[in-house]
Parts: C-alpha cells; sequence; structure tokens
C-alpha cells in the first residue's frame, strides 16, 4: 500500500494484471480451465513468486469479472454455488434451464461452445441474449445482446427494482486478503453504471443511444447506478481501506464518445463511487483503455487516486513521461507495456521497452508507479517468447532500485 500512500520504497512495483490477480485454478482438468495447459505454470509460478500480488475480488461474483453480467445488464444465475472453479460461471456440457419470475436462463452446447441463452419476459415483451465459449480461450463473446433497439430500452427501464438485487459477500475478501498476506493486496473489482449500461448493447448501438437518446439513456444510468451505490457503500465499509479498480469509464472516452458526454456519463455517475471508496479509506482506481488525453483531467476530477493501463500509442494518444510529468503527484500510474508487445516483441526491442517504461514512471516526484500489461493472455497456450518476456519485466524492476530514482513505487 506505499505506493497508494505516496510512500517511498526500496524498487518500483511490478504486477501482471490478471495473471495473479484472476482466481484460477491450474489443478482443474476441466476442458474449458486453459490455465491447466503444462505451458501455463511457469508464468503462475513466477507472477507468484516474484510479483507484487494484486487480487482481483468482487464481493457478489466467484471472479471479478463475470461476462455473464453483460447479459442483463446484472448477475446471471449459475449452475453451481462454487467459487472454487470460475469456469462454473459458463455452466456445464450438460443442458440446463433456470427460471424464475422474470428470467429465464438456458445453457446447452453446440460442438464444444458452451451456450448461454437469457429470456426476460417485462410486461408483453421479451427480451433475449446469447453468449457463447471456447474451450480455447477464457473469454465469452456474446453473439445477441439484449437490447437491440430504444424499444428494448424503455422495456428494460420497467424491471423492478427488486431484480436488481444480489448477495454480497465481504467475509471472502477478507479471507483472501488474510491468504495474500505481505506478498500483495486484495483489490475490489467493479464495474461502473455506464459498463452495466453500454454491456447491454451492441456496440454501433449503445453509441446511437448514447448520442440521439440521452434522456432515455441517463434514466438507464440512473437505474442501474442505485444497486451499485448501495452495493459500493457496503463493501467499502466492511472492507476498508483496499484498493478498487472501477472499469468502464473507456466507453464514454474517444474515438468512442468526446469527453463532454464523459463528463456526463461518467464523471456525474461514477464519482459516487470514487468518493465513497474513498470515504472509508480505500483508493479508486480507474481503469481505462485508449485515448485519454481529452479525459485525464475528468479522472482527476473524480478524485480518483490512480489510473490503469496508460496505453502508449498507437493505442493510447499520451506517453507516459507526459502523464508522470502533468498527472503524477495526483495520480499513482499502472502500465504501461501493451501485452501484445509481450507476446510479439524480440526478446532485446522488449527490454529496451522496458528499461524505457521504468524511466518514465519513475522520473522525478510523483505519487507513484507500477509496471504492469495492459492485459494479459487468454489462450491454452503460453510460448517460450511470452514467459521470457515477462521474465524480463520482472527481472529489470528488480535490478533497476527505487535508489537510483529517489521515486515512490508499490509495496504491500
Amino acid at each position: 500500500m506505499a505506493t497508494l500512500r505516496g510512500e517511498p520504497v526500496d524498487r518500483p512495483a511490478v504486477n501482471f494484471y490478471e495473471i495473479g490477480g484472476f482466481d484460477v485454478d491450474p489443478s482443474d482438468p476441466d476442458e474449458f480451465n486453459v490455465y491447466h495447459d503444462p505451458s501455463w505454470r511457469p508464468l503462475l509460478e513466477l507472477a507468484e513468486e516474484r510479483t507484487d500480488l494484486i487480487r482481483m475480488r468482487s464481493a457478489v461474483r466467484s471472479r471479478s469479472w463475470d461476462p455473464q453480467t453483460a447479459v442483463v445488464g446484472w448477475a446471471v444465475p449459475t449452475n453451481s454455488d462454487s467459487d472454487e472453479h470460475p469456469q462454473s460461471m459458463v455452466g456445464t456440457a450438460h443442458p440446463t434451464t433456470t427460471t424464475t419470475d422474470l428470467m429465464q436462463v438456458r445453457r446447452y452446447q453446440e460442438d464444444r461452445w458452451h451456450c448461454t441463452r437469457v429470456a426476460l419476459r417485462i410486461g408483453e415483451r421479451t427480451l433475449s441474449s446469447t453468449t457463447r465459449r471456447n474451450p480455447e480461450v477464457d473469454t465469452i463473446w456474446t453473439t445477441e445482446h439484449l437490447l437491440k433497439n430504444v424499444d428494448d430500452l424503455k422495456t428494460y427501464l420497467e424491471l423492478p427494482e427488486a431484480f436488481f438485487a444480489e448477495e454480497i459477500d465481504v467475509a471472502r475478501l477478507h479471507d483472501d486478503d488474510a491468504k495474500v498476506g505481505d506478498r500483495g493486496i486484495v483489490m475490489v473489482d467493479t464495474e461502473d453504471p455506464i459498463c452495466a449500461a453500454a454491456s447491454l448493447f451492441r456496440m454501433e448501438d449503445f453509441l446511437t443511444v448514447a448520442l440521439t437518446e440521452s434522456v432515455l439513456f441517463h434514466r438507464l444510468l440512473e437505474k442501474l447506478a442505485r444497486p451499485l451505490y448501495a452495493r459500493t457503500e457496503r463493501v467499502a465499509q466492511a472492507f476498508p481501506g483496499h484498493l478498487w479498480r472501477i472499469y468502464g469509464p473507456e466507453y464514454a472516452a474517444e474515438p468512442f464518445l468526446p469527453p463532454r458526454l464523459f463528463q456526463e456519463y461518467v464523471v456525474r455517475y461514477t464519482e459516487p463511487l470514487v468518493k465513497t471508496i474513498r470515504k472509508h479509506g480505500g483508493f479508486a482506481r480507474v481503469h481505462c483503455h485508449g485515448r485519454l488525453n481529452g479525459i485525464l483531467d475528468l479522472v482527476c476530477q473524480m478524485g480518483a487516486d490512480a489510473t490503469d493501463p496508460i496505453e502508449p500509442p498507437p493505442h493510447g494518444d499520451v506517453s507516459l513521461d507526459y502523464v508522470r510529468r502533468r498527472y503524477g503527484d495526483r495520480l499513482v500510474l499502472f502500465g504501461n507495456i501493451e501485452w501484445s508487445d509481450i507476446e510479439s516483441m524480440e526478446a532485446a526491442a522488449f527490454e529496451r521497452l522496458v528499461r524505457q517504461t521504468l524511466a518514465d514512471g519513475m522520473q522525478g516526484q510523483g505519487r507513484g508507479f507500477v509496471l504492469m500489461p495492459s492485459s494479459a493472455p487468454n489462450g491454452r497456450r503460453i510460448t517460450p517468447r511470452i514467459l521470457q518476456n515477462y521474465e524480463a519485466m520482472v527481472r529489470l524492476t528488480e535490478s533497476f532500485g527505487a535508489n537510483e530514482t529517489g521515486c515512490h513505487a508499490y509495496a504491500s
């Protein structure tokens, strides 16, 4: 927590983001568990043994980011009450159907794909969504989004507040905090209102609604914000003083929406989350891929303590050097290694990149810097090059030394 508090430490921090962050079990032989492949083991061990761990956890889901949430804007019932196997979030190979008063969830298999179809019956209308998962990749594709037009949105707004009720389990956060001990910290992972809203649409339909139906879109954000605010208050109060990651603001950043709508759709609805987290001694890290130049002042306006992943051009539009000089006194910076560079760069070129990133992130006086990739591999095989480049991140960070710069870095 030293970096988050702006205190000096003995070296820069290095974190592998989802690797060591997500709750995975490499011993689980389930065919959908890509981490069971032997090529993953050295990378998982490297993260556990030599990086600054940040466990990504949720008080309402068995894994911090559950793509099934995007199906209806809230949680979808699973086939298992067990938190031990994240793959259970997509069901089993056996067809099942779960029905409530408003929602029917059907799980079935097509070839090697596990599919989930959700149908919401609201008044005289039915809204439906379909997701698919392949055993070779740890992700879920939404092939049919729940809201397809303005009429669907109006129908969705008729859902009763009780539909969004959820079970909150803070005990799991405390358990994981005790388990990780002095090897790292637990970070509470949460979506913000625009993430919950935008995920209901195809990207083009979301953008059309956000640009042309602002009154309706505000109603949607308000509806989804209420349970999020209640959850955040309860968790932040019961699990105070911890780091949080808020994901979703990138939906309203360029190139998708202009900064004026980031102010309208993110600052207005996400700032209350930041304030609640900080009220209970926590630290709010705002996650935003892509272009930051037009929104970093607004991120600071919300009171954020940190941001990630600060992607370099061409994916982003600002350099780490610029962000450190202009915002480093206000924000802890997490980044800015592109995952694609880890995957594709030759060793010598990648080492030069890491050295420059460390120098830029630690220059001058600032609140703190954590060397971190923009995302992580999610396929079944970890190539020798990928492992070698992750090893370089650790080795170069360990040898950099905070005493060379007098700057601050992460420590638990």
